[in-house]
Formats: structure tokens, sequence, C-alpha cells
């Protein structure tokens, strides 16, 4: 069976950007089973205490199968690898990344990975990216996975969508790393630490 994942932010007791997440269940549900009822993922969710910050995890196929909650600490990230993988189709956050797991596998030295597909950059193995061109934060115009912080990021004009060749990496000066539990601006490193 066919299984998928949300993974959302509760700080300080409070779910964050949960109309995005459950936005994607919900059209994520109905492309793989058709017209099912919608999900209320707040009727699921319980926050855990007060803490800083918490992973909650959702897994789900036609319906929610477990929810998970974990502390979420920052996973420092100095340097970045290009890695090419022109066939990988993440439209959807699928709860198998194996896929995505063989390509981590090739970071070397590096923390993490920086995705190219068919010339072009797109995401991190776990995080959406935006690159700063001395003017503005451009994030790929098609990213692996549209993530719900790089969805409200683009409607708060934080971010502007454009193809960003890998070929073009030096026009830009940082790169910043951010998804639902990664806040904007946590982790900025220098373009020079994306290696190939």
């Amino acid at each position: 069976m066919c299984q998928f994942i949300e993974t959302i932010c509760i700080e300080g007791g409070r779910v964050q950007n949960l109309p995005s997440h459950q936005a994607r269940l919900n059209a994520t549900r109905q492309h793989f089973w058709g017209d099912l009822p919608e999900v209320d993922l707040a009727s699921f969710i319980q926050p855990q205490g007060k803490a800083d910050r918490m992973r909650c995890r959702v897994t789900y196929a036609r319906q929610i199968l477990r929810v998970e909650y974990f502390p979420y600490h920052v996973r420092p990230v100095r340097r970045l690898r290009l890695v090419e993988a022109d066939g990988l189709d993440y439209r959807y956050k699928y709860a198998d990344r194996t896929a995505l797991d063989s390509l981590v596998a090739q970071r070397g030295e590096a923390d993490d990975i920086l995705i190219v597909q068919n010339g072009l950059l797109t995401d991190t193995s776990y995080t959406n990216i935006a690159l700063w061109n001395g003017k503005e934060w451009v994030t790929p115009a098609r990213p692996l996975l549209e993530g719900t912080k790089r969805k409200l990021l683009l409607a708060q004009g934080v971010l502007v969508p454009k193809d960003i060749p890998a070929s073009e990496i030096s026009a830009y000066s940082r790169i910043c790393l951010f998804n639902a539990l990664l806040h904007w601006g946590e982790v900025v490193l220098p373009c020079e630490q994306i290696v190939r």
C-alpha cells in the first residue's frame, strides 16, 4: 500500500500552517484514491505540551494511519553536494524515501545534497531552497516537492519563482534552506559551499 506523510511544526503548543498541510493531504488522497471525504487534520493532532518546537509526523493512505511526535532540533548544514536525479519524481510526499536516501548516500563529505534535474536546481533531500541574487530570493520554479512553507513564502512575496540552472550558481551569493519545521533564515550558507 502506498503511504504518504505530512510533517507539521508544533511550536509553543500551537500547530503551524495547518491549512496548507490539510490541503496537500486531501489533494494527495484525492489523486490516488478518488473522491473521498476530506480529512480534518486538526481532529487528529494533539499538541504535546509547550515544547519549543515539535515535529508531528502524520502517516496516511486512504485514511490517517498514525500520528507521531518528536522533539525537533535544527540540523547544521555547512556544505552541499550537487547530485543529478533526472528521473526522480517526488511530487507527492511519500513515506518511502528510498530514492532520496540513495541520493544522500552520494554526499561524500558534504552535510546534504542539492538535487539537480535536467540541469536545474530543485531541493535538498529534506528542504526547499532559495538563492540570493543581490536583489531578491529566488526559489526553483519546479521543485521536487512544493513545500507548505514555500507556498506560504511565495504568497507573502518573500520568494520569486524562477528556473535556476546549476551552471549559474555563481550568479548567487547565498542559499537558504527551509521547510515546515526549519524557519526561513535559520540555515543560510554561502553558495561557495555548494560543491560538485
